[in-house]
């Protein structure tokens, strides 16, 4: 062959080569479209940092450090998927990301609500987070059940703020609540049923109107709740009994969907998703004393009880987690090893409970 026909023959072959690797780069870079929703609005907290913290650091870093571009769908406060459906949504890919309260699951992650199940625990939402994280570390089940089950990754627990007792009325001590209803949302409403009150199963969108017309006379509610959704307008007295500050939420990821995503995409996701996770807590621990001011400022009665009043309620429950937790190991799930290591981990994080839960 001669020279000049090698040199035309290489040039070629470079040109080709320079093509496909132009051709390749161009379609390793993808325009990603992700929906994300809630049922609940953005007046709550973990949704709120869905909308001004998760969509835009995630949309911001992946346009920083890859050759991706990610376009966020946004559905919040039922637009997409109600309060009750937003697992299922993501289960079959009706939207890419959820957030939702495990409480609206109690067939499908019966376990996951496993503070409730332990009432009284930390008010602190930094501490419950922490807490729920260890739990999750240290029992596989936690997140793998997502994917086994439901078609969907766990990429961020949330934390919510200490649950409290907003009223209609005054009241004391535990016997005053005796036959009075009461709302909370799922395992929640056995804290009433203890204490002798009718328990209402309910949810935010619905709950001012429902005190209003007298459906029930209160509400198991962090402040958050009550100041976003004016239940105070309603429901004039906040009691501070420190039932503890839960994480039982989630946000999740179509399985299906984050499998088909680049490696580098996914990364920033997980990533956003842990530092979502914190700031549940510490927005909510930062928000309650304003919350609780602007409860006060808006001419609800906030108050806290003796210390006597919480003894004799968790006295009421002290029997309980045991009885869940082999519920749950009759079903197959590790009910029994997740509340004892939560009690522990409670305890090594500082908190002392006003009854010390026994579970073997």
């Amino acid at each position: 062959m001669g020279i000049a026909k090698i040199r035309r023959t290489f040039a070629g072959s470079a040109l080709a080569f320079g093509i496909a690797i132009a051709a390749t780069g161009t379609a390793s870079a993808e325009d990603i479209k992700l929906r994300i929703a809630s049922g609940h609005p953005a007046v709550n907290t973990y949704v709120n940092l869905m909308q001004n913290f998760f969509v835009p650091e995630v949309t911001k870093r992946v346009a920083a450090r890859t050759k991706h571009k990610v376009e966020f769908i946004e559905g919040y406060g039922g637009a997409m998927v109600k309060v009750a459906d937003t697992l299922e949504g993501v289960q079959s890919g009706i939207i890419d990301v959820g957030g939702f309260c495990f409480c609206f699951e109690p067939s499908n992650l019966p376990l996951h609500a496993f503070q409730v199940m332990l009432p009284f625990g930390t008010m602190d939402p930094v501490t419950s987070v922490k807490l729920a994280r260890a739990v999750y570390n240290k029992v596989p089940y936690m997140g793998k059940v997502f994917e086994d089950k439901y078609n969907q990754v766990l990429i961020g627990l949330i934390a919510d703020n200490g649950y409290n007792l907003s009223t209609t009325f005054e009241w004391n001590s535990v016997g005053d609540l005796k036959g009075r209803k009461l709302a909370g949302a799922g395992l929640n409403l056995k804290w009433l049923e203890f204490a002798g009150a009718v328990p209402v199963q309910s949810s935010l969108p619905e709950a001012y109107t429902s005190l209003q017309t007298g459906v029930y006379n209160g509400w198991i509610m962090f402040p958050s709740g009550v100041v976003n959704f004016k239940l105070n307008e309603v429901s004039k007295y906040y009691t501070e009994i420190g039932f503890g500050a839960i994480t039982w939420h989630g946000l999740t990821f179509n399985k299906a969907k984050w499998n088909r995503l680049p490696a580098d995409v996914k990364a920033i996701i997980a990533e956003v998703g842990r530092e979502y996770e914190d700031r549940t807590g510490t927005v909510n621990k930062e928000n309650y004393p304003k919350q609780l001011e602007q409860l006060k400022a808006a001419g609800a009665i906030v108050r806290q009880l003796p210390d006597s009043v919480r003894v004799d309620w968790a006295n009421s429950l002290k029997g309980w987690p045991q009885e869940r937790a082999s519920d749950l190991d009759k079903g197959g799930m590790p009910g029994s090893q997740v509340l004892k290591i939560a009690v522990e981990e409670a305890e090594k994080l500082g908190h002392k409970w006003p009854v010390r839960y026994q579970v073997k």
